[in-house]
């Protein structure tokens, strides 16, 4: 094959070509990379499943129309009864320390059997565990891991908690033997009570996001 002047010439101006496109197109910057992280595409809605105190164990549907926010809704279990909670997350970097406010409620439910496995020693129950049930509320910080199809988080932070304590009349009764009556003293309890709390609370999960 015989190589002329012209031949050399087309070699050489689709070199300059080459190098002058590849000059036109410097390697890309940090703040170019974190503009196309803010313009990528992802999923919106997806599955959770969690578990914590006083959540319990939670399975929710989540949906995330921008990458800082993120609201969810479900249902679950404390072992107990059946309850439910709906939530909102925020996290500013899309990933990492996140803000979390949540609201919840259990159903009344028989808690004899779950104290008896946890108490040591004989327990013959109690009239109070008869119905059990509760609202809550939490507040967390937390850390998200993860980012466009999965996160794994922990949060904790403080829970308030309210519940309706039942058949104190029949608790007073058993603890004092056979009588509401010692001597001249009568306990009468004409309203179930509500008992109110505040302490912390803790939980960790998953997210899957697939559309």
């Amino acid at each position: 094959m015989r190589f002329t002047a012209s031949t050399f010439a087309l070699l050489a101006s689709s070199l300059i070509g080459l190098s002058s496109t590849a000059l036109a197109a410097p390697p890309q910057t940090v703040s170019e990379a974190l503009q196309a992280r803010k313009t990528e595409v992802w999923p919106t809605f997806g599955a959770m499943a969690d578990v914590g105190v006083p959540d319990g164990m939670n399975a929710s549907l989540v949906v995330r129309p921008w990458k800082w926010v993120r609201a969810y809704g479900g249902g679950g279990s404390n072992t107990v009864a059946k309850g439910w909670r709906g939530g909102l997350s925020l996290l500013p970097f899309g990933v990492g320390p996140s803000l979390s406010a949540e609201y919840g409620s259990y159903a009344e439910g028989n808690a004899n059997g779950l104290v008896g496995r946890l108490v040591q020693g004989k327990f013959e129950g109690s009239a109070i565990l008869d119905k059990v049930g509760y609202d809550y509320a939490n507040l967390h910080v937390g850390l998200d891991f993860g980012g466009r199809y999965f996160t794994f988080f922990i949060h904790g932070g403080v829970s308030r908690v309210w519940s309706t304590v039942h058949n104190m009349d029949s608790a007073i009764h058993n603890g004092s033997g056979n009588s509401n009556v010692t001597g001249s003293t009568q306990v009468v309890v004409n309203k179930d009570p509500t008992l109110v709390a505040t302490g912390s609370s803790l939980k960790i999960g998953l997210i899957i996001f697939l559309l």
